[in-house]
């Protein structure tokens, strides 16, 4: 049985109209035939959302995956972000051309800028290009990925446009209360990456093993569904058949109060980040 007779996967409206789901496939670190393998398996039990990025080398994989899943290309959320060295205007134009031209669609759904990188100088020529595209309608929407909040508001000053998404590192060890906050005013969906917390431990805290008993649910389903109760979108990663299907079966329970404050309190802090002000990835 799929995922699509098991779990229906909600969706969100961006700004501007595009709805994206709540829980995507991630493709870091999945490379030739286990990318093409995870992401055609991903899209024939449910999934319509498949995140990838220039720099993790993929996307032409993730293409073939999308073409050998026989899922019609108009279902499927392809969503790729511009790499640091591709910053700058004409620069991100060529880029998004040729993330399509590798993932062998001829448009994208989601374009991000996958990091501010700030002694690059180029964010907001970066930001117009990503407006012209999108403006023009070879991307359906555009959005950011570690973006901070004084990041977030220059690309307003210097604009007038917000960005639909901020991909962000998210999950109870690392909340990220305040920014996601600053977001929700500004319509800004946010999407986590490292959902799980699973690099800082999460899964073996005392309070997410005693919730995973509670709701009959694995460590990391407590930790994704922490994320989509608040409509956080996740985008974990897996090749594997039956974890990705573990991954969306969500929805069929809810944390009460009691819950979100228990979980509340493994919150480590912005501090506990990475900080976009110093880390850059070209």
């Amino acid at each position: 049985m799929d995922v699509a007779q098991t779990a229906a996967i909600p969706d969100v409206e961006l700004d501007g109209g595009v709805r994206i789901p709540l829980v995507g496939l991630g493709t870091s670190g999945l490379l030739g035939q286990p990318s093409v393998h995870a992401v055609s398996t991903a899209l024939r039990q449910g999934y319509r959302l498949i995140d990838t990025a220039s720099r993790y080398n993929n996307e032409m994989s993730v293409g073939m995956g999308l073409r050998d899943s026989g899922v019609p290309r108009g279902e499927v959320l392809v969503q790729t972000k511009l790499g640091g060295g591709d910053q700058g205007f004409d620069e991100a134009i060529t880029a998004a051309k040729e993330s399509a031209r590798r993932l062998g669609v001829s448009y994208l759904d989601v374009y991000l800028i996958h990091w501010p990188n700030p002694t690059l100088g180029r964010m907001v020529e970066s930001w117009k290009a990503l407006l012209t595209l999108a403006d023009e309608g070879y991307v359906r929407t555009v959005g950011v990925s570690n973006f901070k909040q004084h990041q977030l508001q220059t690309l307003f000053d210097e604009t007038g446009r917000w960005p639909a998404l901020n991909q962000i590192q998210c999950s109870p060890s690392l909340a990220r209360t305040e920014l996601r906050a600053f977001m929700a005013d500004h319509d800004i969906h946010a999407q986590a990456w490292h959902p799980t917390g699973r690099k800082e431990g999460m899964l073996g805290e005392p309070e997410i093993l005693r919730l995973a008993r509670k709701y009959g649910k694995s460590p990391t389903q407590i930790s994704l569904r922490w994320a989509v109760q608040q409509g956080i979108g996740v985008i974990p990663k897996s090749s594997h058949a039956g974890r990705q299907r573990e991954n969306v079966d969500l929805f069929d329970f809810e944390f009460d109060l009691d819950d979100m404050t228990a979980l509340a309190g493994l919150d480590r802090g912005e501090r506990a980040a990475r900080d976009s002000d110093v880390e850059e990835e070209f």
